[in-house]
């Protein structure tokens, strides 16, 4: 019997739509799952064909690989992944490849890297963005990890990934934990995009009393501007579909959001780096707060004010609200370059922003027109400091300004909750403005804790102490 190309770990949904995908294209898969039952199931599925080689062991998966063997995990992230490599482990030998398709911790991954490379195995974590339908039709992929693996890897996976024009969604991002790294700022993203869209429905359907098919026709409108994106599109379609009593179904959807936790990882991550990620933060803030329904529910009877009148809903009020969520949406991905550069610089890795924004344009989540513009800007400007600096982003934010602070304070006067679109303005003013109160804030620090403070007319690196219980004491050069 010929030997399988590569082996695939984990047959849940994303397991087996990636099989189909790798059989489609031509290769020979062997799949293994920890379940028997599962196995057999998929092989008599109606996509299968007798390419598929069912494996019931680990060493029977490692049997029917060609070498150096190439095994793909796609099994539940955190313990799972470890224990799988443990049972693999006896089987494998030196060269061989493991992929992590999970969405695993950038530490995780890292870790694996270092461990497996002392035992001559190749590890590599890949970010796989899509879902379900990406996978069997093609993913975004982000590979990293032991570069010694992409040589082997490489016509697999663009061979499988998304394609936008001629170029596929799939490229090397780095060393240990890059490529896990950047899918999870990706689903940061994922994250902020969709509390600004669900911010927009609000502030549209509440406040300004749209109807649901008024505003399905509105996103739809949207998609064809440069709103353009995956996120937006179903949105729209969400928008338009009835229930058996020809009522809009969203109506009937419980308000609170689940999450696995990625956004909160580059939330962590942005705070163990210093990167100011308000967007992202307050995206996944308020899917905590969507969770304590009951404790709402409550709380809008005891803490209910007067009846505010709804708003308008004309060209001028819909307009402002497309210019805050178009606005906000720069910020938000403004951030996330932020904490990718701050990482690269963090954990030395050369990483590609251009070409990060060209693999998100198709097969991911966030795939949008949008990030043509991103790419763009980093090619004209490689040493670009940042996205809200590109002559293009500057120019947009220009023309958004008026209409994103009208949305917000439209928000405001109705009790429409916007902590996305309103986070993403202060950030803005924020980052704009060339004096913020953290000399007062450090001058507090000083007084309570003596830390100390620079000056404006001294030298940067110079640092200050001052007596603050005496009077108009002056202050003391600490470098003294």
């Amino acid at each position: 019997m010929n030997k399988a190309d590569i082996g695939l770990v984990g047959l849940a949904v994303m397991g087996q739509n990636l099989a189909l995908n790798l059989q489609d294209h031509g290769y020979r898969v062997a799949v293994y799952n920890r379940t028997t039952a599962r196995t057999e199931e998929f092989l008599a599925g109606p996509e299968a064909d007798n390419t598929l080689v069912g494996c019931y062991s680990p060493a029977d998966l490692a049997a029917s690989l060609s070498r150096p063997r190439v095994i793909l995990l796609m099994v539940k992230a955190g313990q799972a992944v470890d224990d799988t490599l443990e049972l693999l482990h006896p089987y494998l030998d030196a060269g061989d490849i493991v992929i992590d398709g999970g969405n695993s911790h950038p530490d995780d991954t890292r870790r694996r890297v270092a461990a497996l490379a002392e035992r001559n195995l190749l590890f590599v974590g890949c970010g796989i963005s899509g879902g379900e339908e990406g996978a069997r039709r093609g993913p975004s992929l982000m590979p990293g990890g032991n570069a010694l693996a992409w040589p082997h890897i490489r016509p697999i996976l663009e061979a499988i990934a998304a394609r936008v024009g001629d170029q596929p969604c799939c490229r090397w991002i780095g060393p240990d934990g890059a490529g896990h790294f950047v899918k999870m700022v990706h689903n940061g993203i994922e994250y902020g995009d969709l509390q600004l869209i669900g911010e927009a429905y609000q502030l549209l359907r509440f406040g300004l009393e749209m109807p649901a098919d008024r505003l399905a026709a509105l996103f739809d409108r949207w998609n064809h501007g440069p709103l353009n994106s995956y996120l937006i599109e179903i949105t729209a379609r969400i928008l338009s579909v009835r229930d058996a009593e020809g009522l809009p179904l969203i109506d009937s959807i419980l308000d609170t959001a689940g999450q696995k936790g990625t956004g909160r990882w580059t939330s962590v991550e942005a705070l163990k780096l210093g990167t100011p990620l308000t967007a992202i933060n307050e995206a996944v803030c308020a899917r905590y707060l969507s969770a304590r329904r009951e404790e709402r529910v409550m709380a809008s009877n005891r803490l209910a004010t007067d009846a505010r009148p709804a708003g308008k809903a004309d060209d001028h009020s819909i307009q402002a609200v497309h210019d805050a969520l178009y606005a906000a949406k720069i910020i938000s991905y403004a951030q996330g370059f932020m904490l990718l550069k701050d990482a690269a610089k963090a954990f030395d890795w050369d990483l590609d922003f251009e070409g990060i924004a060209l693999i998100w344009r198709g097969g991911c989540i966030i795939r949008s027109v949008f990030l043509n513009d991103i790419a763009a800007a980093y090619r004209d400007d490689g040493g670009l400091e940042n996205l809200l600096l590109a002559p293009f982003f500057t120019g947009q934010l220009r023309k958004t300004d008026t209409g994103w602070r009208q949305a917000v304070i439209l928000g405001v006067k109705l009790g429409i909750p916007l902590p996305g679109l309103s986070s993403a303005l202060a950030f803005f003013d924020g980052y704009r403005c060339s004096r913020l109160p953290a000399n007062l804030l450090q001058a507090q620090r000083d007084y309570f804790g003596a830390h100390t403070y620079e000056r404006t007319d001294r030298p940067r690196g110079m640092f200050f102490h001052t007596d603050w219980s005496s009077h108009n004491a002056p202050s003391k050069d600490q470098h003294d």
